[in-house]
C-alpha cells in the first residue's frame, strides 16, 4: 500500500490513488456481493484518510489567518505594520498609485466641492472601511475642534500636513481674517494636501508650507510674517515634538496663552515630549484620552498651554 503522502499529493493533483492491481478472483468470488461490499469496506477508511490530510491543511491555514485578523485589530503595531507595509504596498503596485492618491480620487469622486464637512466625511469613510491612513480622524477630531474653538486664534500653525485632512478640519473653523500655517516635509504629500485644501474651498484660509519643520519654523516671523502664534498642531515626526516646541520658544513665536496640541502621545507615542512640557514650569498640560484614529486602540492627544 503506498504511504499516505503520496496518496494525499496524488488527491490534491486530482489523481485516482494509486493501488497495486488485486489479485485475480475465481469465479465464485467475482460473483459474490458479499466479496464486494468487503472489498469497499477496505477502501473506505483509505479514502477518509485521503481527505483528511488536504482538509486538515484547510483548517490550519484558517485558524492561522482568523489570529492574524484577531492581532491586527487588537495590536496597534500589528495593524501599522498590515496596513502601512504589507498591505499598501500590494495596493499600491497593483493599482500603480499611492494610497494617498486613492484618497484623493475617492474625494473627488464622492465629496461636495468647496463643503470641507463633505470633505472630512468622505476621508472618513473612506480610511475606516478601505484603507487605514494617518489623518487624525474623526474621534480625536472633536477634540481638535473643541480646542481650536476654545483658542480661537487669529494664526495657527500645523506641523504635519499630509493628505490635508485637519487643515481643512481647523480652517473650517478660523474667524474671518485668520489664517493657518500648515508645513508638510514630503513633496507628495504636500501635492495631494494642496488639491485636497482647494476641494475643500478653504484656500484662501490656509498656506501650505513645503520643507522640514526645523528649518520653517525660524523662517516664520520674517519671511512669512508672523509676529507670534495663538494655536500649534504638532502632527509630525514624534521625535520632532520636543526640539520643535522648544525652536518655537527660542523664535519667541508663543505668547503667553498660546495653545500646543499634540497628538498620538500614547502611539506612537511621544515620551521626551510628555516629559519635557509636563515638568516645565512654562506649560499648563492637559490630557484628552481618545484612540488611535480608526482603531479601537488606545491613544490620546495632550494640550500644552504656554505660561510665558
Amino acid at each position: 500500500m503506498p504511504c499516505v503522502p503520496c496518496r494525499a499529493w496524488d488527491a490534491v493533483r486530482g489523481k485516482r490513488p494509486r493501488h497495486r492491481p488485486a489479485p485475480a478472483q475465481t469465479g465464485s468470488e467475482q460473483s459474490s456481493p458479499g466479496s464486494r461490499r468487503a472489498v469497499r469496506r477496505r477502501e473506505q477508511p483509505q479514502m477518509l484518510e485521503i481527505s483528511s490530510v488536504p482538509l486538515f491543511s484547510v483548517f490550519i491555514l484558517l485558524f492561522i489567518l482568523l489570529l492574524i485578523v484577531l492581532l491586527i485589530r487588537k495590536n496597534a503595531t500589528a495593524a501599522l505594520i498590515w496596513n502601512e507595509i504589507i498591505r499598501e504596498k500590494v495596493t499600491n503596485f497593483i493599482m500603480n498609485q499611492s494610497k494617498e492618491q486613492r484618497i484623493l480620487n475617492f474625494v473627488l469622486q464622492n465629496a461636495v466641492r468647496g463643503d470641507p464637512h463633505s470633505v472630512l466625511d468622505t476621508i472618513d469613510k473612506y480610511c475606516s472601511q478601505k484603507e487605514w491612513a494617518m489623518n487624525v480622524g474623526d474621534e480625536k477630531g472633536k477634540i481638535l475642534d473643541k480646542t481650536v474653538q476654545e483658542a480661537n486664534p487669529s494664526v495657527a500653525l500645523e506641523l504635519g500636513t499630509y493628505c490635508g485632512y485637519s487643515a481643512v478640519r481647523i480652517s473650517r473653523l478660523l474667524k474671518a481674517g485668520a489664517r493657518l500655517l500648515t508645513v508638510e516635509f514630503n513633496p507628495e504629500f504636500a501635492a495631494i494636501a494642496k488639491q485636497m485644501i482647494e476641494f475643500a474651498g478653504v484656500q484662501d484660509k490656509v498656506k501650505l508650507l513645503e520643507g522640514p519643520s526645523e528649518e520653517i519654523i525660524p523662517q516664520l516671523k520674517k519671511k512669512y510674517e508672523v509676529d507670534t502664534l495663538d494655536f500649534v498642531f504638532l502632527d509630525h515626526w514624534k521625535d520632532r515634538y520636543t526640539p520643535d516646541t522648544i525652536l518655537l520658544q527660542e523664535c519667541n513665536l508663543l505668547r503667553k496663552g498660546s495653545v500646543l496640541l499634540a497628538d498620538n502621545i500614547i502611539f506612537p507615542g511621544a515620551p521626551d515630549f510628555l516629559n519635557y512640557v509636563r515638568k516645565s514650569p512654562h506649560f499648563q498640560c492637559t490630557n484628552y484620552p481618545s484612540h488611535l484614529e480608526y482603531m479601537q486602540v488606545e491613544d490620546a492627544m495632550e494640550k500644552a498651554v504656554f505660561l510665558g
